[in-house]
């Protein structure tokens, strides 16, 4: 285990499991990523990294509350299962392409920290996501740009 804690944003589509799913869920594999950088971002992550749980695809855009990284990279099963939309036919149970984490729910937002505001602050400038064509459903960021988000609220 890694005594030092890293940071990630992590998107989800508000339609398709939004925070208050994983509130409900407690845990939850980060499972059917199918990007190889988004892949080797969770093969990075330790066990107690933080992660900012962010909804893409819903109005507004933005953090929508925190979770936690509770369990480290490990086989992908939807990789497996023919029936799953994010089936792999070229993953294996001796090979597997394809990685994820356990995440467990933190909190929820009092309201959601917009992507709008933090465009407007200075010291998320540099942060990945606002970089051209970051499209990336995983995303490091750094402690002060995390702190910077939670402080927002």
């Amino acid at each position: 285990m890694n005594s030092h804690i890293n940071y990630w944003l992590m998107k989800s589509e508000g339609d398709c499991y939004p925070i208050d799913q994983l509130k409900k869920d407690k845990v939850t594999p980060w499972s059917g990523v199918r990007n190889y950088q988004a892949r080797n971002y969770m093969k990075e992550m330790s066990l107690g990294d933080m992660v900012l749980f962010y909804h893409s695809n819903t109005k507004p855009i933005g953090v929508y509350g925190l979770a936690q990284v509770i369990k480290e990279a490990h086989a992908d099963i939807t990789a497996l299962d023919r029936r799953d939309d994010h089936y792999d036919e070229r993953s294996t149970v001796e090979k597997p392409i394809w990685e994820c984490v356990d995440v467990k729910y933190v909190s929820t937002f009092s309201k959601p920290v917009t992507m709008d505001e933090m465009r407007r602050h200075s010291e998320l400038s540099a942060m990945k996501l606002f970089q051209n064509g970051s499209r990336l459903s995983i995303i490091p960021v750094t402690e002060k740009e995390y702190n910077f988000i939670v402080s927002l609220l």
